[in-house]
Protein backbone atom coordinates (compact mmCIF):
# COMPACT_ATOMS: atom_id res chain seq x y z
CA UNK A 1 0.00 0.00 0.00
CA UNK A 2 1.30 3.41 -1.07
CA UNK A 3 1.84 6.14 1.14
CA UNK A 4 -0.16 9.17 -0.08
CA UNK A 5 1.29 12.24 -0.80
CA UNK A 6 0.88 15.73 1.32
CA UNK A 7 -1.39 17.68 -0.37
CA UNK A 8 -0.50 21.55 0.40
CA UNK A 9 -2.60 24.84 -0.87
CA UNK A 10 0.39 26.37 -2.67
CA UNK A 11 3.46 24.21 -3.21
CA UNK A 12 6.69 26.47 -3.33
CA UNK A 13 7.34 25.45 -7.19
CA UNK A 14 3.87 26.54 -8.08
CA UNK A 15 4.55 30.17 -5.93
CA UNK A 16 8.17 30.35 -7.78
CA UNK A 17 6.34 29.38 -10.90
CA UNK A 18 3.32 31.71 -10.94
CA UNK A 19 6.87 34.43 -9.49
CA UNK A 20 8.55 34.04 -12.63
CA UNK A 21 5.92 34.38 -14.80
CA UNK A 22 4.77 37.61 -13.65
CA UNK A 23 8.26 39.03 -13.60
CA UNK A 24 8.34 37.88 -16.80
CA UNK A 25 5.30 40.03 -18.20
CA UNK A 26 6.26 43.21 -16.00
CA UNK A 27 9.44 43.55 -17.53
CA UNK A 28 7.75 42.97 -21.16
CA UNK A 29 5.05 45.34 -20.13
CA UNK A 30 7.64 47.96 -18.71
CA UNK A 31 10.17 47.37 -21.36
CA UNK A 32 7.14 48.19 -23.86
CA UNK A 33 6.11 50.96 -21.78
CA UNK A 34 9.13 52.97 -21.74
CA UNK A 35 9.94 52.57 -25.60
CA UNK A 36 6.72 54.49 -25.91
CA UNK A 37 7.75 57.40 -23.28
CA UNK A 38 8.19 61.08 -24.84
CA UNK A 39 12.15 60.69 -24.36
CA UNK A 40 15.36 59.66 -26.88
CA UNK A 41 15.66 56.19 -26.68
CA UNK A 42 18.68 56.77 -23.97
CA UNK A 43 16.70 58.08 -21.34
CA UNK A 44 14.62 55.66 -21.97
CA UNK A 45 16.24 52.88 -21.68
CA UNK A 46 17.70 54.81 -18.32
CA UNK A 47 14.46 54.54 -16.81
CA UNK A 48 14.06 50.98 -17.52
CA UNK A 49 16.94 50.11 -16.43
CA UNK A 50 16.25 51.64 -13.12
CA UNK A 51 13.29 50.34 -13.47
CA UNK A 52 14.50 46.75 -13.26
CA UNK A 53 16.77 47.11 -10.61
CA UNK A 54 13.73 48.00 -8.70
CA UNK A 55 12.39 45.20 -9.95
CA UNK A 56 15.32 42.83 -9.17
CA UNK A 57 15.34 44.41 -5.29
CA UNK A 58 11.76 43.15 -4.88
CA UNK A 59 12.42 39.77 -5.90
CA UNK A 60 15.32 39.40 -3.77
CA UNK A 61 13.00 40.48 -0.63
CA UNK A 62 10.60 38.05 -1.88
CA UNK A 63 12.75 35.17 -2.24
CA UNK A 64 14.27 36.39 1.07
CA UNK A 65 10.41 35.77 2.89
CA UNK A 66 9.61 33.24 1.52
CA UNK A 67 12.24 31.09 0.84
CA UNK A 68 15.20 31.94 2.82
CA UNK A 69 13.27 33.12 6.23
CA UNK A 70 11.67 29.95 6.01
CA UNK A 71 14.64 27.34 5.39
CA UNK A 72 17.05 29.41 7.92
CA UNK A 73 13.98 28.75 10.44
CA UNK A 74 14.02 24.78 9.69
CA UNK A 75 17.53 24.67 9.62
CA UNK A 76 17.93 26.01 13.07
CA UNK A 77 15.12 23.79 14.39
CA UNK A 78 16.88 20.46 12.67
CA UNK A 79 20.36 21.68 14.27
CA UNK A 80 18.58 22.50 17.66
CA UNK A 81 16.93 18.55 17.21
CA UNK A 82 20.38 17.12 16.15
CA UNK A 83 21.62 17.83 19.56
CA UNK A 84 18.55 16.89 21.48
CA UNK A 85 16.76 19.76 22.25
CA UNK A 86 13.24 20.40 21.90
CA UNK A 87 12.56 22.76 23.77
CA UNK A 88 11.40 25.33 20.79
CA UNK A 89 8.81 24.98 18.23
CA UNK A 90 9.24 25.65 14.64
CA UNK A 91 7.54 29.28 13.79
CA UNK A 92 6.81 28.39 9.84
CA UNK A 93 3.18 28.45 9.62
CA UNK A 94 3.17 28.67 5.60
CA UNK A 95 0.53 26.34 4.03
CA UNK A 96 3.23 24.81 1.73
CA UNK A 97 6.01 22.05 1.71
CA UNK A 98 7.74 24.30 4.03
CA UNK A 99 4.95 24.69 6.74
CA UNK A 100 3.73 21.06 6.76
CA UNK A 101 7.76 20.33 7.48
CA UNK A 102 7.68 22.62 10.07
CA UNK A 103 4.62 21.05 11.76
CA UNK A 104 5.95 17.40 11.05
CA UNK A 105 9.24 18.92 13.37
CA UNK A 106 6.76 20.31 15.94
CA UNK A 107 4.65 17.24 16.07
CA UNK A 108 7.97 14.89 16.75
CA UNK A 109 9.48 17.44 18.78
CA UNK A 110 5.99 16.81 21.23
CA UNK A 111 6.18 13.16 20.93
CA UNK A 112 9.78 12.45 21.95
CA UNK A 113 9.10 14.81 24.55
CA UNK A 114 5.85 12.89 26.14
CA UNK A 115 8.63 9.76 25.45
CA UNK A 116 11.22 11.11 27.82
CA UNK A 117 8.52 12.46 30.34
CA UNK A 118 7.08 9.13 30.23
CA UNK A 119 10.41 7.43 30.67
CA UNK A 120 11.04 9.73 33.51
CA UNK A 121 8.26 8.89 35.47
CA UNK A 122 8.12 5.29 35.12
CA UNK A 123 11.95 5.66 36.16
CA UNK A 124 10.78 7.82 39.65
CA UNK A 125 8.60 4.47 40.47
CA UNK A 126 11.08 1.89 39.90
CA UNK A 127 13.85 3.58 41.92
CA UNK A 128 11.83 2.89 45.32
CA UNK A 129 14.24 -0.12 45.80
CA UNK A 130 17.59 0.21 45.99
CA UNK A 131 18.21 -2.83 43.68
CA UNK A 132 15.35 -1.96 41.30
CA UNK A 133 16.98 1.85 40.83
CA UNK A 134 20.53 0.16 40.37
CA UNK A 135 19.07 -1.78 37.46
CA UNK A 136 17.12 0.60 36.13
CA UNK A 137 19.81 3.14 36.06
CA UNK A 138 21.87 0.88 34.41
CA UNK A 139 19.14 0.50 31.81
CA UNK A 140 17.86 4.04 31.42
CA UNK A 141 21.92 4.51 30.50
CA UNK A 142 20.86 1.54 27.69
CA UNK A 143 18.07 3.09 26.67
CA UNK A 144 19.07 6.97 26.84
CA UNK A 145 22.66 5.89 24.48
CA UNK A 146 20.48 3.55 22.05
CA UNK A 147 17.90 6.20 21.62
CA UNK A 148 20.11 9.23 20.55
CA UNK A 149 22.26 6.72 18.69
CA UNK A 150 19.11 5.83 16.61
CA UNK A 151 17.74 9.41 16.14
CA UNK A 152 21.00 10.79 15.89
CA UNK A 153 21.15 9.57 11.76
CA UNK A 154 17.31 10.46 10.88
CA UNK A 155 18.27 14.01 12.58
CA UNK A 156 21.20 14.34 10.63
CA UNK A 157 19.89 13.67 7.44
CA UNK A 158 17.18 16.47 8.14
CA UNK A 159 19.69 18.91 8.97
CA UNK A 160 21.74 18.08 5.66
CA UNK A 161 19.00 18.32 3.11
CA UNK A 162 17.63 21.23 4.86
CA UNK A 163 21.00 23.23 4.70
CA UNK A 164 20.94 21.96 0.62
CA UNK A 165 17.34 23.10 0.36
CA UNK A 166 19.31 26.45 0.79
CA UNK A 167 21.39 26.59 -2.02
CA UNK A 168 19.38 24.65 -4.34
CA UNK A 169 18.18 26.05 -7.38
CA UNK A 170 16.83 23.32 -9.03
CA UNK A 171 12.81 22.92 -8.23
CA UNK A 172 12.76 19.17 -8.96
CA UNK A 173 15.59 18.67 -6.17
CA UNK A 174 13.79 21.08 -3.93
CA UNK A 175 10.35 18.85 -3.98
CA UNK A 176 12.76 15.82 -3.43
CA UNK A 177 14.78 17.11 -0.30
CA UNK A 178 11.24 18.15 1.18
CA UNK A 179 10.23 14.87 0.96
CA UNK A 180 13.04 13.24 1.93
CA UNK A 181 12.95 15.47 5.07
CA UNK A 182 9.04 14.89 6.17
CA UNK A 183 9.49 10.92 4.92
CA UNK A 184 12.58 10.91 8.13
CA UNK A 185 10.35 12.97 10.75
CA UNK A 186 8.02 10.04 10.25
CA UNK A 187 10.55 7.43 10.73
CA UNK A 188 11.36 9.29 14.03
CA UNK A 189 7.81 9.18 14.86
CA UNK A 190 6.97 5.37 14.21
CA UNK A 191 10.33 4.92 16.50
CA UNK A 192 8.69 7.08 19.17
CA UNK A 193 5.27 5.25 18.60
CA UNK A 194 6.85 1.83 18.89
CA UNK A 195 8.95 2.54 21.85
CA UNK A 196 6.32 4.30 23.76
CA UNK A 197 4.58 1.07 23.24
CA UNK A 198 7.32 -1.17 24.32
CA UNK A 199 7.70 0.97 27.18
CA UNK A 200 3.95 0.84 28.19
CA UNK A 201 4.32 -3.07 27.69
CA UNK A 202 7.25 -3.35 30.44
CA UNK A 203 5.84 -0.97 33.16
CA UNK A 204 2.29 -2.79 32.96
CA UNK A 205 0.63 -0.07 32.15
CA UNK A 206 -0.70 -1.98 29.00
CA UNK A 207 -2.46 -4.46 30.30
CA UNK A 208 -3.56 -7.86 27.95
CA UNK A 209 -7.10 -8.99 27.28
CA UNK A 210 -7.45 -12.91 26.70
CA UNK A 211 -10.51 -14.09 24.60
CA UNK A 212 -10.90 -16.75 22.43
CA UNK A 213 -10.66 -16.68 18.72
CA UNK A 214 -9.52 -18.90 15.48
CA UNK A 215 -5.76 -18.79 15.32
CA UNK A 216 -6.02 -20.19 11.96
CA UNK A 217 -8.43 -17.45 10.72
CA UNK A 218 -6.12 -14.74 12.04
CA UNK A 219 -3.03 -16.00 10.11
CA UNK A 220 -4.88 -16.21 6.92
CA UNK A 221 -5.69 -12.61 7.70
CA UNK A 222 -2.44 -10.94 8.55
CA UNK A 223 -1.05 -13.41 5.65
CA UNK A 224 -2.88 -12.43 2.92
CA UNK A 225 -2.76 -8.35 4.13
CA UNK A 226 1.00 -8.84 3.72
CA UNK A 227 2.13 -11.52 1.09
CA UNK A 228 -0.92 -12.03 -1.23
CA UNK A 229 -1.12 -9.97 -4.38
CA UNK A 230 2.27 -7.91 -4.05
CA UNK A 231 3.20 -6.66 -7.73
CA UNK A 232 6.74 -6.48 -7.17
CA UNK A 233 6.85 -9.83 -4.90
CA UNK A 234 9.83 -11.49 -5.36
CA UNK A 235 9.39 -14.50 -3.28
CA UNK A 236 8.21 -18.07 -3.57
CA UNK A 237 5.25 -17.93 -0.66
CA UNK A 238 4.98 -21.52 0.75
CA UNK A 239 2.14 -22.19 3.51
CA UNK A 240 1.41 -25.17 5.49
CA UNK A 241 -2.24 -24.70 7.88
CA UNK A 242 -4.85 -26.78 8.92
CA UNK A 243 -8.00 -27.45 7.05
CA UNK A 244 -10.39 -26.93 10.24
CA UNK A 245 -10.81 -23.49 12.92
CA UNK A 246 -7.94 -23.91 15.82
CA UNK A 247 -8.71 -21.76 19.03
CA UNK A 248 -6.74 -20.28 21.18
CA UNK A 249 -7.08 -18.24 24.66
CA UNK A 250 -4.72 -14.80 23.73
CA UNK A 251 -4.86 -11.48 23.15
CA UNK A 252 -5.99 -11.30 19.29
CA UNK A 253 -4.64 -7.19 18.83
CA UNK A 254 -1.58 -8.44 20.31
CA UNK A 255 -0.93 -11.81 18.86
CA UNK A 256 -1.75 -9.79 15.28
CA UNK A 257 0.80 -7.61 16.34
CA UNK A 258 2.81 -10.84 16.71
CA UNK A 259 1.93 -12.10 13.32
CA UNK A 260 2.82 -8.76 11.79
CA UNK A 261 5.96 -8.39 13.08
CA UNK A 262 6.92 -11.60 12.55
CA UNK A 263 5.86 -11.83 8.65
CA UNK A 264 7.24 -8.44 8.15
CA UNK A 265 10.51 -9.36 9.25
CA UNK A 266 11.01 -12.20 6.91
CA UNK A 267 9.48 -10.29 4.08
CA UNK A 268 12.12 -8.27 4.42
CA UNK A 269 15.23 -10.66 4.87
CA UNK A 270 13.84 -13.17 2.27
CA UNK A 271 16.70 -13.47 -0.56
CA UNK A 272 15.54 -12.90 -4.00
CA UNK A 273 13.46 -15.70 -5.46
CA UNK A 274 13.86 -16.92 -1.90
CA UNK A 275 11.65 -19.40 -0.13
CA UNK A 276 9.26 -17.89 2.40
CA UNK A 277 7.31 -20.25 4.07
CA UNK A 278 4.44 -20.38 6.78
CA UNK A 279 3.34 -23.02 9.09
CA UNK A 280 0.92 -23.95 11.72
CA UNK A 281 0.82 -27.15 12.90
CA UNK A 282 -1.43 -28.80 16.33
CA UNK A 283 1.44 -31.06 18.11
CA UNK A 284 -0.29 -32.31 21.18
CA UNK A 285 -1.57 -29.78 23.37
CA UNK A 286 0.43 -27.08 21.23
CA UNK A 287 0.12 -25.05 18.34
CA UNK A 288 3.04 -24.41 16.83
CA UNK A 289 3.48 -21.63 14.45
CA UNK A 290 6.58 -20.56 12.52
CA UNK A 291 7.82 -18.31 9.60
CA UNK A 292 11.05 -19.18 7.66
CA UNK A 293 12.80 -17.36 5.22
CA UNK A 294 15.41 -18.01 2.79
CA UNK A 295 18.70 -15.66 3.04
CA UNK A 296 21.44 -15.09 5.35
CA UNK A 297 21.75 -16.52 8.66
CA UNK A 298 22.31 -15.15 12.43
CA UNK A 299 25.41 -15.13 14.16
CA UNK A 300 24.75 -17.95 16.63
CA UNK A 301 25.89 -15.68 18.92
CA UNK A 302 23.10 -13.57 18.58
CA UNK A 303 20.46 -15.69 18.53
CA UNK A 304 19.28 -14.36 21.65
CA UNK A 305 20.41 -10.94 21.18
CA UNK A 306 18.08 -9.98 18.45
CA UNK A 307 14.96 -9.74 21.47
CA UNK A 308 16.65 -6.78 22.47
CA UNK A 309 15.70 -3.11 22.27
CA UNK A 310 17.77 -2.09 19.42
CA UNK A 311 19.28 -4.98 18.20
CA UNK A 312 19.85 -5.58 14.28
CA UNK A 313 21.90 -8.01 12.63
CA UNK A 314 24.72 -6.71 10.57
CA UNK A 315 23.95 -9.14 8.06
CA UNK A 316 19.84 -8.34 7.84
CA UNK A 317 18.35 -6.10 5.40
CA UNK A 318 15.97 -5.12 7.49
CA UNK A 319 15.92 -1.41 8.53
CA UNK A 320 13.20 -0.95 11.03
CA UNK A 321 13.34 0.55 14.51
CA UNK A 322 15.03 -2.32 16.10
CA UNK A 323 12.35 -2.43 18.57
CA UNK A 324 9.67 -5.22 16.60
CA UNK A 325 10.97 -8.64 17.83
CA UNK A 326 11.52 -6.66 21.46
CA UNK A 327 7.89 -5.60 21.35
CA UNK A 328 7.07 -9.66 20.12
CA UNK A 329 8.79 -10.98 22.72
CA UNK A 330 7.57 -8.58 25.66
CA UNK A 331 4.10 -9.77 23.84
CA UNK A 332 4.63 -13.78 23.94
CA UNK A 333 6.02 -13.94 27.22
CA UNK A 334 3.22 -11.63 29.08
CA UNK A 335 1.17 -14.62 28.11
CA UNK A 336 3.28 -17.48 28.63
CA UNK A 337 4.08 -18.27 25.16
CA UNK A 338 7.45 -20.40 24.43
CA UNK A 339 9.45 -18.34 21.29
CA UNK A 340 12.62 -18.41 19.58
CA UNK A 341 14.59 -18.14 16.31
CA UNK A 342 17.06 -20.55 14.56
CA UNK A 343 19.23 -20.98 11.90
CA UNK A 344 18.03 -23.59 9.10
CA UNK A 345 19.66 -25.06 5.89
CA UNK A 346 20.02 -21.88 3.87
CA UNK A 347 17.66 -19.60 6.04
CA UNK A 348 16.22 -18.13 9.42
CA UNK A 349 13.06 -19.64 11.53
CA UNK A 350 11.34 -17.52 13.91
CA UNK A 351 8.46 -20.22 15.70
CA UNK A 352 6.67 -19.63 18.80
CA UNK A 353 4.42 -22.28 20.54
CA UNK A 354 0.90 -21.69 22.29
CA UNK A 355 -0.49 -23.56 24.88
CA UNK A 356 -4.06 -25.24 24.17
CA UNK A 357 -6.55 -26.42 26.06
CA UNK A 358 -7.00 -29.60 27.27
Amino acid sequence: MKRNDPIYSVTVRKKIVLFSKLMGAILVVSYIFSTRLPLDADASLAIWLIFVAVLICAVDLWLARSISEPLSRLNDTARRMAGLDFSRLCGVESRDEFGELSRSLNAMAGSLQEAFSKLDHANRQLERDVEQKKRLLAERKELVDSLSHEMKTPLGVIRAYAEGLQDETDEEKKQKYSQVIIEETERLGSLVAALLDLSALESGAMLLRQEWFDFVELLETVAGRLLMDIPDADFDLQYELPEHPVYVDADKSRMEQVLNNLIVNAKKNVRPGGILKLSLKESGHKLDFSVFNQGPSIPQEDLEKIWMKFYRDKNSKYSGSGLGLAIVAQILSMQHIAYGAANESGGVSFWLSIPLMK
